[in-house]
């Protein structure tokens, strides 16, 4: 899994995006990636599986070159836009594919292309995350990011907590619960803290909510109760002291579930790969899925987008519909390469309905799959990258050196206004 967006951060806040991309038309024959005849495609590792990329050629008549982009691979792109040369003719784009809506016209809108012919195979909130305010299709859906409530049944059984998921999901249903949940667990057993982090609480609430920093109009509106609550909530299981500060997937995550130090994290689907890596070998078998405290929320997933300068578009989205056709986002992206669909058919498919070992069995796909249909649609601005640091920022504040709460939620929106003047939106 790439990076998520707090990643593009720094290019965002320098200006390159909105400025960089503008007037870029095409590129000289001279100055394509690959030659006449051939389409060019940029993806990061394991982001498409290499096996399906192999049959892509012989099973849509296009002459596709992958090329895996390493290192910095936004600022790769940029570059290539800003400098009107050596465009790939297929991008794949990462879950801040909103941050391109202003260059909107530097893409290809795929509803041109005939996109609306398979929308309803896919997850409406998806899709329509890499729609334009105004209605231009930019992205295409690839992979998603359903979030759960990750336990060591264990431990729960330890703190005197249900173990069961169902059991479990019902007793910690909001949020506040699992803050309650936490302090049981701290008397109980002092040396186990029930969450990795405050900004885990922070991050997982706002990614439940159905409207967050900005609106459709870009108007600021993250002074609202649904930054607010999720704040607060963070503030509380600070006050409670139930979290190890681990920040999320450091050495210290790593460490802190591998040895029982922590007891949970609510997190995306992907962070299961990451959890067996780090944990699998002290604690398989112990781990449990159940829905998240709050509710459904999706962190992470990308899309494939189609250049301007692309040489042959329908081309492109014939590979575009095959890459990520419903059954290769099942066999090629769930099953080989742990990436979870964003093809409905995908999810709810048997063969996506395996026993895992680290869960002591149990099916955790059918738990991720009530989740990602049950998303709430939200608008994420080409600014959120540069707001939402703010707060997350001023949140490690009041953890790490004991600020002030109320001190640091007025510190965070005077940031975010600094923030949004140096970009001329207020």
């Amino acid at each position: 899994m790439a990076p998520t967006r707090r990643a593009f951060l720094t290019a965002a806040a320098s200006g390159l995006l909105g400025t960089a991309i503008l007037g870029t038309s095409g590129c000289s024959r001279s100055s394509y990636l690959t030659p006449d005849g051939t389409l060019s495609l940029w993806y990061w590792n394991r982001s498409i599986s290499d096996n399906l990329l192999a049959k892509t050629p012989a099973a849509t008549g296009v002459k596709l070159v992958p090329q895996k982009i390493g290192g910095d691979y936004k600022s790769k792109f940029l570059t290539s836009l800003a400098g009107k040369a050596y465009i790939p003719d297929v991008v794949g784009l990462n879950d801040d594919v909103a941050t391109y809506f202003p260059d909107a016209d530097q893409f290809v809108d795929l509803y041109t292309l005939g996109a609306k012919d398979v929308q309803s195979e896919y997850l409406d909130w998806k899709w329509q995350r890499g729609v334009t305010p105004e209605g231009k299709m930019v992205g295409f859906p690839m992979d998603t990011g359903p979030t759960a409530l990750f336990y060591r049944a264990d431990l729960f059984e330890k703190a005197g907590l249900p173990t069961e998921p169902d059991d479990v999901a019902q007793h910690l249903a909001t949020w506040e619960a699992y803050l309650e949940a936490g302090s049981t667990m701290r008397k109980a057993t002092p040396d186990v803290a029930l969450a990795t982090s405050v900004n885990m609480i922070y991050d997982q609430a706002t990614a439940q909510q159905a409207k967050l920093y900005m609106d459709t109009k870009n108007n600021f509106i993250g002074d609202g109760p649904q930054v607010r609550k999720p704040w607060d909530l963070a503030v509380e299981a600070y006050k409670r002291k139930i979290t190890a500060n681990a920040t999320d997937f450091g050495n210290d995550w790593n460490a802190g579930l591998s040895s029982g130090r922590i007891a949970s994290f609510v997190g995306a689907v992907w962070a299961g790969q990451i959890l067996s890596d780090a944990a699998a070998s002290t604690t398989s078998g112990k781990w449990r899925v159940c829905r998240a405290p709050g509710g459904a929320g999706n962190a992470g997933g990308s899309f494939l987008a189609i250049p301007k300068a692309c040489r042959d578009p329908e081309a492109a989205f014939k590979v575009i519909k095959y890459l990520q056709s419903p059954e290769n986002q099942l066999v090629y992206g769930l099953n080989e390469i742990q990436l979870y669909p964003a093809a409905i058919s995908a999810f709810e498919n048997q063969r996506a309905m395996q026993e895992v070992k680290l869960y002591g069995g149990q099916v955790v796909n059918e738990v991720f799959a009530t989740s990602a249909k049950a998303v709430k649609p939200v608008y994420l601005s080409p600014y959120d990258n540069v707001i939402e640091p703010a707060f997350v920022d001023q949140l490690t504040n009041i953890w790490s050196a004991d600020k002030d709460p109320e001190v640091a939620w007025r510190d965070a929106l005077v940031e975010v206004d600094r923030q949004l003047s140096h970009l001329g939106l207020i």
